[in-house]
């Protein structure tokens, strides 16, 4: 037997029929892909296209408004473009900016003579000005040594001393007994050459003069520090800089407006100074206190014109009871000190006091209290004094 399998004529013409829309849809598809990708083509040059000229045009309006010089070049290569229509927009770009880069090349490199020229400028100003500053310093009047020195005091009061080192004079008011261990200074060194000037009886103040003329708030004593042992610790300064150290003076009242408790507010004056300016080398300088007179006025001549006041050292120890663990070394610092000043200025200084108070001295290697003069004595004589006496630390700390 076979299988016949009938088709119909309407099947087959329905067959046909979908097939032929079949292959219409695909032919159709194939060319509207083909005219879509045509269409992209050409979108996708176009905007590259105005994006070049955008990117060209915004860039040289940029260099023309930043560097006036471009404009000129534009206008150059505008000329250009209009005689050789051929060449690519491309390439005349290129061109353009190897061109306008140089021009900017060469304006740095003017712009780099022109730094060098005001900083050579500068260079030369800043010398100028240091030479100056030095010339200034130079204008400080420095000691002589090798002058002849004495005591010229018209109303002398009686030293007192009980120990001698060499010709170094010392009243010592302590129950240590001061062998050649204790004195012999030879042992110090001066690592730490920083210098710290403060002053606990910051009011003290001197006979008035002519040239320093004031009224006094107290008996010897003023709040003005321009005519106190301020004045004096501001020459010293002066007077050490100039041979190169590194110093550091505290003007603060420390016995205004109260005297009592000076002492109190100098140890914090000195604390918070070291805090900054790590020192070995201490100075609390004073005025010798009133003594029986008024007048008193402790005077040397040096030279044939200087007239300068005596200078005093005052040294604490831990004979009172108070921590002081460092006295002796504070003690032979102002030995050497001393030392040095009798073969310069023999005279200079008056006997050192070594007492049994403490006097802050416990804060420094080489503290101490340095006493300028009397109450009889002018602020001339006393910053007379100190142009001796840096003259004699800068031989003695080197």
């Amino acid at each position: 037997m076979f299988n016949v399998t009938i088709l119909k004529l309407k099947d087959i013409v329905k067959y046909i029929i979908c097939l032929f829309v079949l292959i219409l849809a695909v032919v159709i598809i194939s060319k509207s892909y083909s005219s879509l990708k045509d269409n992209t083509k050409e979108v996708t040059q176009n905007i590259e296209n105005a994006a070049n000229k955008v990117a060209s045009s915004s860039l040289l309006a940029c260099l023309d408004t930043s560097i006036p010089v471009i404009s000129n070049i534009n206008k150059e290569y505008k000329e250009v473009s209009k005689e050789d229509e051929t060449k690519e927009n491309k390439d005349i770009l290129q061109e353009m900016l190897k061109t306008q880069i140089s021009s900017i090349k060469t304006i740095e490199e003017a712009q780099e003579e022109s730094e060098v020229a005001n900083k050579n400028e500068n260079n030369n100003d800043n010398n100028e000005n240091q030479n100056d500053e030095q010339s200034e310093t130079t204008n400080t009047e420095v000691a002589e040594a090798g002058v002849k020195t004495e005591v010229i005091t018209n109303n002398p009061i009686t030293e007192s001393y009980n120990v001698e080192y060499g010709k170094v004079k010392i009243k010592n008011q302590t129950d240590y007994e001061l062998t050649d261990e204790i004195l012999n200074p030879d042992s110090i060194t001066f690592e730490n050459k920083n210098i710290m000037i403060f002053h606990t009886h910051s009011c003290e103040s001197y006979t008035a003069s002519e040239a320093y003329q004031y009224t006094p708030t107290g008996n010897f004593r003023t709040t003005d520090l321009n005519f106190t042992v301020t004045r004096v610790g501001t020459e010293l300064t002066e007077q050490l800089k100039q041979y190169g150290y590194n110093v550091v003076h505290d003007t603060s009242y420390n016995d205004y407006p109260s005297y009592n408790g000076s002492y109190t507010r100098s140890l914090q004056t000195v604390q918070n100074m070291l805090k900054t300016t790590p020192s070995d080398i201490i100075i609390d300088l004073h005025r010798d206190a009133i003594g029986s007179r008024s007048d008193y006025a402790p005077t040397v001549k040096i030279g044939d014109n200087d007239v300068a006041a005596q200078i005093m050292f005052v040294i604490g120890t831990n004979d009172g009871g108070l921590w002081h663990p460092n006295w002796n070394q504070n003690l032979k610092f102002a030995i050497k000190i001393q030392q040095k000043a009798e073969e310069m200025y023999p005279g200079l200084f008056k006997p050192i006091m070594l007492t049994t108070s403490r006097y802050n001295q416990h804060t420094g290697k080489y503290a101490n209290i340095i006493e300028v003069g009397a109450t009889g004595n002018t602020m001339e004589q006393c910053l007379t004094s100190m142009k001796y006496l840096a003259k004699i630390m800068k031989e003695v700390i080197g």
